[in-house]
């Protein structure tokens, strides 16, 4: 795992998306769309070397993408 928090981009309750470190329990920034939140959460991860979760509207997880240590890195 990275040395920062994942960042989770998740719908918000009141409407809108937020992003999340894990174990918060409030939101990094909230936002109006699903694209601006991930483009703000990637660049967290990013800086972070953490790991980017994208949930869908249900809150299930449907994409993610590392920017830290990958457990398992591709061979090449």
């Amino acid at each position: 795992m990275g040395k920062g928090k994942n960042q989770h981009v998740t719908p918000h309750p009141d409407g809108g998306w937020q992003i999340k470190g894990a174990g918060n329990h409030k939101a990094t920034t909230r936002t109006t769309t699903q694209k601006e939140a991930i483009d703000i959460a990637r660049d967290i991860a990013k800086n972070q070397g953490s790991e980017l979760v994208i949930h869908g509207k249900d809150g299930r997880i449907r994409e993610k993408d590392s920017h830290g240590n990958d457990p398992f890195p591709p061979r090449g």
